[in-house]
């Protein structure tokens, strides 16, 4: 099994995205300004996997101002802190990660330096660790959902190569083909950046699960025949309300998949949940260059000048969400209520 990232002398090394599935090649990041690009570049995407890597940027900022006096030590750590914080405004679990880091700090301040990078160290350790337990407990609560035969649609890549290992709405996948249910998976390939045709079909060969790429134009015309009994698909923030924040494209299929009663779920941990936000419509949504829409590969496919709306994510309100699977159960309607219930059980 591949590693989509690794933390080791020092150096956070990572799958670079953006070569598969042609090439398999290593990003090596030796500050945090290297992790601060890798995210924003996208060469480590998805949710858990960003949250993941900028706690090992904070890591690597600590190392690089560890010989500072402690008041130049911190103030440095927290500019290095809200750099990485910024760097995707929509993925909650980056500024999950980093408000953990936070919080860690401001309890070790009183000791010396050495030592908060140590427990900050610890800290990120911790957070690679817990998103793996984190994702084969998801891949369970799922498997228990998918019927034996399953023609599952996914969209976008929720994979290992969106986490630490194993995947949100692909470890639901991976669970159920362990278990031997025969299943068939129908992958959108994903405009623009067509995540679904470089990562999600790469992933899926590689632990030979049958698997069909489709244009998502596709989609609706296979929901609409009753060629999909299931859609998983994974999230990049989830308002109390159950609305969710997904790749593009994501609502799209909610909207087809109610009309022909196909099951909606949502595939996350509970760190992408925010506590903070009452619906959907506070979610801040990334808008990117035009370019990754003009064109592919570096080859143009639009005519020059042309204008371009290119927003990375759009909302599922939660009444389109037949559930969210997480590490602690699957979530059922009324959202408010259950979700709540996570906080105050």
């Amino acid at each position: 099994m591949f590693k989509t990232m690794e933390f080791k002398d020092d150096k956070l090394y990572l799958i670079d995205q953006r070569k598969l599935p042609r090439e398999h090649v290593i990003f090596q990041c030796n500050s945090y300004k290297d992790v601060d690009f890798a995210i924003r570049d996208m060469v480590v995407r998805g949710a858990p996997a960003i949250g993941a890597a900028s706690a090992y940027g904070v890591v690597l900022a600590a190392k690089e101002f560890v010989s500072l006096d402690k008041y130049d030590f911190l103030i440095n750590l927290e500019e290095a802190m809200k750099t990485l914080y910024n760097a995707r405004p929509t993925a909650v679990n980056l500024m999950w990660a980093i408000d953990k880091m936070r919080k860690l700090i401001k309890e070790s301040k009183d000791l010396v330096n050495r030592e908060i990078y140590k427990e900050i160290k610890k800290l990120a350790n911790r957070i690679y660790e817990e998103d793996i337990k984190t994702n084969k407990k998801i891949g369970e609560y799922g498997n228990t959902i998918i019927p034996e035969n399953a023609r599952i649609l996914t969209h976008c890549n929720a994979g290992a190569l969106a986490t630490v290992d194993y995947g949100t709405a692909l470890g639901v996948i991976r669970s159920a083909h362990y278990s031997n249910k025969n299943i068939q998976v129908y992958v959108d390939e994903t405009r623009p950046r067509l995540q679904g045709a470089k990562l999600t079909a790469w992933e899926l060969m590689e632990d030979n699960i049958p698997c069909k790429l489709i244009s998502d134009n596709v989609a609706a015309t296979l929901i609409r025949d009753g060629k999909i009994d299931i859609i998983v698909v994974g999230a990049d923030r989830i308002a109390t309300n159950g609305d969710t924040a997904n790749k593009i494209g994501t609502f799209m299929l909610s909207v087809v998949a109610k009309v022909y009663n196909v099951p909606f779920y949502i595939a996350a941990p509970i760190s992408t949940i925010d506590f903070k936000i009452k619906t959907g419509d506070e979610i801040v949504i990334e808008e990117r260059d035009s370019t990754e829409v003009t064109y592919i590969d570096g080859i143009r496919i639009a005519p020059e000048g042309v204008e371009v709306y290119n927003p990375a994510f759009d909302v599922t309100p939660g009444e389109n969400i037949t559930g969210i699977i997480t590490e602690k159960g699957i979530i059922k309607p009324p959202y408010r209520e259950n979700i709540g219930k996570l906080i105050h059980p």
